[in-house]
Parts: structure tokens; sequence; C-alpha cells
């Protein structure tokens, strides 16, 4: 895509497909990543988005919006944010899938609106969606349904955790609780243990681009 005048590389656009899909470890057959930092690999093969929450920003932005319209791989019914919980196990398809945690939007999403603060917004209302990362490979299709098979214990929601990662960040007791998640992303359990020594990461190249 092309903004301000600079050609940037993403895998934000996707399209709606009737095709079975085969869901490997890494993604879905004919997906793809283009900035690795925030993107892919094993822990976020899936970006799953709560089709709930496409009236709220079809208002907020003043367009229709069509499936994928938030770079998601699924555009799901009855996943919400404080339902489904990090380490939570479901079976898609003949695939098993796991939580890994939530979806931090980056300025691609900004930048495809043309809308500056846009991950920012995502971000601050709580609406980011969250990763699957693929325990059995299989094949996919539109008109799976989500089964929950198993509920992690510590029942650590999404919105919790975005709670707690960009509003409460000093919550140590917090910190410990998502941190017990067997399940949890590598990243987020590296950028939690750290805030836990005093340490935080600069989410700006992340939200408003380099």
């Amino acid at each position: 895509m092309e903004y301000q005048g600079k050609e940037l590389e993403t895998g934000i656009f996707k399209e709606a497909t009737e095709e079975e899909l085969f869901l490997s470890f890494t993604n879905l057959k004919g997906d793809g990543q283009a900035d690795l930092r925030y993107h892919g690999g094993k822990d976020k093969a899936v970006c799953v988005y709560p089709f709930e929450h496409y009236a709220y920003w079809e208002d907020q932005l003043n367009r229709p919006l069509s499936f994928g319209a938030f770079g998601e791989n699924f555009t799901s019914l009855g996943l919400l944010e404080s339902e489904v919980c990090i380490g939570d196990i479901f079976a898609v398809g003949s695939s098993i899938l796991q939580v890994s945690q939530p979806r931090q939007p980056c300025h691609k999403l900004a930048k495809k609106f043309n809308v500056t603060d846009l991950a920012a917004q995502v971000q601050d209302t709580g609406f980011t969606g969250f990763y699957f990362r693929v325990l059995q490979e299989g094949f996919v299709n539109k008109t799976d349904s989500v089964i929950l098979k198993e509920r992690n214990e510590h029942q650590v929601t999404i919105h919790f955790a975005n709670q707690l990662m960009h509003h409460d960040k000093g919550n140590q007791n917090g910190i410990q609780k998502i941190l017990a998640v067997q399940g949890l992303s590598d990243s987020w359990f590296q950028t939690l243990s750290k805030r836990l020594e005093g340490q935080d990461h600069d989410t700006t190249p992340r939200m408003f681009g380099d």
C-alpha cells in the first residue's frame, strides 16, 4: 500500500474465502505477515477479531466494514475479550488451538484506515481481539464452529490482560497472575517479567511506526 507518498508492505488486507484452508503451526495457507517484529510466529498463528465490535467501529469510522477489516484471520461470533481466557483450548475444524495473548494493534491498522491514532483507540477500548497458537494442524473453513475444549484453570481473560498491560501497569499481583498461566505467549511473558524488574518497553514504534 502507499501511505503519504511511501510504499509500505503489509499483510493487513484480508479477503473472505469459501475455500477450506490448511492451518499450519505458523499460519493459514495463503496468509503471510510482513513485519515479523510484531506479527507472526507460532504464538500468533491466528488472529481473531469479534464481529460484535464491528458496529462500534463502523460508527466511529463512518464506513461499512467487511469481514477481515482489522486484519484478522477469523472474524468470530461469541468470543468476546471479557469471556475468552489465555490458555483456553478450542477445536476449529480438524485443528486444535490455544489462546496465547491479546492482539496488540499496530500502526498498519491506522494507516489502512488513514486514522493516525486508530491503534491507540483499539487498545484503549479493549476491543483488541486475540491470538491463537496451533496445537494440532488441520483444515478449517468459515462454517466451522469454534468449540471450547478446555478452560484454563487460572481464568485470566483477554480483557483483564489488556487492562493490566496498558492501563494498570503497576499491579504486581496481576502481573504474577498472568505469568502463572501456562500457554501465555513468550513475548508477553518476557514483557511482563521485565516490568516486575522495573523495566517497561516503548510502544511508540508499534503504535505509530518508526
